[in-house]
């Protein structure tokens, strides 16, 4: 079984999304095996998306995803990274295909409600920092 990290964005968690997009994860068949709610300070924020620091939007993502709680979720399940890409749609909602999260919830190209693993190499990496061993039950 494949895991892969998702986070729903502080935009997500403020406007009440939780429920709704945890209900998207469990109806497609992925498994919740950790979950918490977290408030990123900047320098968390920084390091988890230092993969982007050379980006123009980089300052501004790192603003965004300090500037409140968020959810981080490990979900496990066959081909768990591509499914859950899958579910959360495209970056920019306008390009996001309905009944995809990011369709259903997201405001803007940054403001889209979810984070999601890109990579096999990079949930591993995405997982690590905000989860213990101890804390995954799958």
């Amino acid at each position: 079984m494949e895991q892969t990290l998702s986070i729903i964005k502080p935009d997500g968690v403020a406007n009440s999304h939780i429920g709704d997009i945890i209900k998207q994860f469990e109806s497609s068949g992925l498994k919740i095996v950790a979950m918490k709610m977290i408030h990123l300070s900047k320098k968390e924020a920084r390091g988890f998306y230092s993969v982007h620091k050379a980006r123009p939007f980089f300052d501004s993502l790192t603003d965004f995803m300090s500037s409140g709680p968020a959810i981080a979720i490990v979900l496990e399940g066959e081909d768990a990274i591509a499914r859950n890409r899958e579910l959360m749609g495209a970056t920019d909602p306008k390009d996001a295909a309905g009944g995809t999260i990011r369709s259903n919830f997201a405001t803007d190209k940054e403001k889209n409600a979810v984070h999601g693993s890109d990579a096999s190499e990079t949930a591993v990496l995405e997982i690590a920092y905000f989860f213990s061993k101890l804390e995954i039950v799958g």
